[in-house]
Formats: structure tokens, C-alpha cells, sequence
């Protein structure tokens, strides 16, 4: 009996995050994808070997559990290294490098940090979680690093750029919440290019966080009408709380046509960083169609419980940012919904 119920509440909890509901027990389910189809493949195999004779209730199991493994895979299996992997472009006009990582507050490793920095070479780097002491131990940076943008909090949201480079058109927003901090700004690659980046770190739907998703899927939504507002090559990138194959994030996408390099590459699971069997890919980046991501790297541990990111970002020689895609009523409705409700709270 204990079987069965096990493999009911595993066969219809991947379907929770569908219902709508964004309070984190209905959001859930979108995090842990890959951990709950291995606990249903180990409740399969039970149920083979417990059960010497198959009985309809049985034979419902697990065709019930079976079906929802195959609806799982759907979900991730475009981030698996077995998905086929986009064309590779070679010609290039320009490119940035930026390692971004959540570095954890009340992490001290700074040197470990630093190293990470020191072996990428990166043109920028992003740091999520900074606060001032984090901001003092990396002052070392801006040696190599002069142009910075420095939001220290103690909130666990503070944020802070290095870049080799100066920025232009920098902004620090405050879209949701008041204390959540990003950072939007431009790049230049050449003389008269440059790549407009968005930074984000938005709040996740748990227990000890916000109740719901509706503050992180409402900077995702504003993010994504502000990029529709631009005709430039864009990054959005940071630590998103949120998984690529949920719902919020693939509307994401679906506004601004933009691309995951991961599809293909791999999941590259950067939270939790201390235990490998609780591991998510949560620190995302996003790119339009003009560029390509040519190397992406996962950190090596620097005592955060996420692991940074390294990705190096080429524009795409002689070709245009390409226009918006269409949205029919229902996602525009959609999106205007989850901001609405994102600020109510």
C-alpha cells in the first residue's frame, strides 16, 4: 500500500507546476524534474519486483508512472548533452567574457573567488549575494577590473560588476521589490558595438523566501518587455531561482526569441553546489539570435552554495538583431497577469 502510494503522489506531483498555482508547493515540482524521474525509476523497478502478479490497479501504476516519466523527459531532455547541440558559428566580430556566481553572503572563501577570477581571465565579472565585506575582499580586482557597479546589501540580494572595460547606459533597478536589486548597462566590443546586459537576481518561491513566484515571474515578464523595446544584441543573465523548463521562463523566451546555450551542451547544475543529489541549473543566461555562445564553463567549488558560470559571448559578423517574435493574445495577456500580480504584493 505504502508502493502504491508512493508512485500515485510521484506520478502526479511533476504535474503541479501546470495547475497555475504559484505558490512554491505547486512550483516546486519544476525544480526537482531530475531527481523525482530517478525516484520514479527506482519505484518502477519496486513495483516489478513486489508485485508477483499484476492486478488493474497495478497495471494502472504503472502505466500512469511510466507516462509521466516520458512527460518529464520532454521537459529536460533539451538540456541533456544527448539533445542535439545548435550550429556552431565561427565568424565573429566582437565578444565579451563574464563569469557570473552567486557567491553566497555569509561565504568567506574570498581568495577561492578570486581564483575562479584569476583562471577564467573573464572581461567581466558578476558577483550576486555581495555584500560589503565581499565588496572590500574584492577590491583587489580593480586593478585589472577599474570600472565597477556596486550595490552592497545585506539582504543576500546585493550585487556588484567588474568590468575591464567602461560601461555605458548603466542602471540599477529595483523592479519589483525595493530590495532586490539589477543592473542593466552596455558593453562595447568594438568602436561602435556594444551588447546590452541585463543582471538579475530575483527572489525564489520557498518556505523560508517569498511564498509564491509572483515577485520573481514578474521581473522576468517586465525584463522581457523591456528587451522588446530594444534593437540591440542583449544578455540577460544572474541567478533566475527558477529552472529553464518551467513555464515563466520558456514565456521568457517565447517574448524575446532569445536562446539558451545550455540546449544540447548539458544542464550545467549550479545550485546546490554541497550536495550533489539536490542539484538545479538556477544561474541562467540568455541571449538574442544575433550572438552565440562559443565556451561555457562551470566553476569549480569556492565555498558557495552555487557554483559560478563562465561563458564567453560572440557577435555574429555582418548579421542584425533580429525583430521580436509575435505573441498572440493569450501570452500577452499572460505576461500583463504575472506583472500585475507580481506588484500587488
Amino acid at each position: 500500500m505504502v508502493l502504491y502510494i508512493l508512485i500515485f503522489f510521484f506520478s502526479i506531483s511533476p504535474f503541479f507546476p501546470a495547475i497555475g498555482n504559484s505558490h512554491w508547493f505547486f512550483r516546486t515540482a519544476d525544480f526537482v524534474r531530475l531527481q523525482s524521474l530517478f525516484i520514479q525509476l527506482i519505484l518502477f523497478l519496486l513495483l516489478l519486483y513486489f508485485e508477483e502478479i499484476f492486478t488493474p490497479i497495478s497495471w494502472t501504476l504503472a502505466v500512469l508512472l511510466i507516462a509521466t516519466m516520458g512527460y518529464q523527459l520532454y521537459k529536460v531532455s533539451p538540456y541533456s548533452a544527448l539533445y542535439p547541440k545548435r550550429r556552431s558559428h565561427t565568424a565573429t566580430d566582437g565578444f565579451v567574457s563574464i563569469l557570473a556566481g552567486n557567491v553566497l553572503q555569509t561565504n568567506n572563501c574570498y581568495s577561492s573567488f578570486l581564483n575562479e577570477v584569476k583562471r577564467f581571465n573573464p572581461d567581466l565579472v558578476l558577483t550576486m549575494e555581495s555584500n560589503k565585506d565581499w565588496e572590500n575582499n574584492l577590491s583587489v580586482l580593480e586593478k585589472n577590473y577599474p570600472y565597477t557597479v556596486k550595490v552592497p546589501l545585506e539582504n543576500f540580494y546585493g550585487m556588484h560588476i567588474y568590468a575591464k572595460k567602461e560601461l555605458k547606459n548603466v542602471a540599477v533597478k529595483y523592479q519589483i521589490e525595493a530590495d532586490k536589486p539589477s543592473i542593466f548597462f552596455d558593453f562595447p566590443i568594438e568602436e561602435n558595438n556594444s551588447i546590452f546586459f541585463c543582471c538579475l537576481h530575483p527572489a525564489p518561491p520557498s518556505p523560508t523566501e517569498n511564498e509564491t513566484s509572483k515577485e520573481r515571474d514578474a521581473e522576468l515578464m517586465l525584463t522581457g518587455k523591456h528587451i522588446r523595446n530594444l534593437d540591440k544584441p542583449t544578455v540577460v543573465c544572474g541567478d533566475m531561482n527558477d529552472v529553464v523548463w518551467s513555464r515563466t521562463t520558456r514565456l521568457f523566451k517565447k517574448m524575446t526569441g532569445m536562446i539558451d546555450p545550455r540546449v544540447g551542451r548539458g544542464f550545467f547544475s549550479t545550485y546546490n553546489a554541497n550536495y550533489f543529489f539536490l542539484r538545479f541549473p538556477l544561474d541562467h543566461l540568455f541571449h538574442t539570435r544575433d550572438l552565440y555562445v562559443k565556451k561555457m564553463v562551470r566553476s569549480t567549488y569556492f565555498g558557495s552554495d552555487h557554483y559560478a558560470m563562465y561563458y564567453e559571448i560572440h557577435h555574429k559578423k555582418k548579421v542584425e538583431t533580429p525583430p521580436n517574435p509575435k505573441m498572440n493574445g493569450d501570452d500577452k495577456n499572460e505576461v500583463e497577469t504575472l506583472i500585475e500580480k507580481g506588484k500587488e504584493n
